[in-house]
């Protein structure tokens, strides 16, 4: 279970990683193609981005360090992100994002719990 956690941990850190740079530097360039990003102010989704990078670190770094009680936090923020992008995906009736969105936070809920229990 431990190696299935660090995967689901490096795969998830990679997308929000991603995802973390592009609200905060390259909001400009995004926003033009995605109207869902019209639903928050830009401060917001800088915002997010940077929870979104501190989460990263947040998923990594604790394991690393034999502090992997830390790493469900960073999870479960991300989890409850993930709500939020639900509604805005939802707003806007970008089907598919919302799947996709609803499915990376159930992941991070399950890391959150796995995490707790291993």
């Amino acid at each position: 279970m431990n190696i299935a956690l660090w995967v689901l941990q490096g795969l998830a850190a990679a997308m929000y990683a991603a995802s973390g740079v592009m609200k905060i530097f390259m909001f400009d360039k995004v926003s033009a193609d995605v109207p869902s990003f019209g639903a928050l102010p830009r401060r917001a989704w800088t915002a997010l981005g940077v929870l979104e990078l501190v989460c990263v670190v947040g998923l990594i770094v604790p394991g690393l360090m034999g502090r992997s009680d830390l790493v469900p936090i960073a999870a479960g923020a991300l989890a409850l992100e993930s709500l939020v992008f639900v509604w805005v995906h939802a707003k806007y009736r970008e089907k598919g994002t919302i799947v996709f969105v609803a499915v990376l936070g159930l992941v991070m809920a399950a890391i959150a719990v796995g995490r707790t229990i291993y």
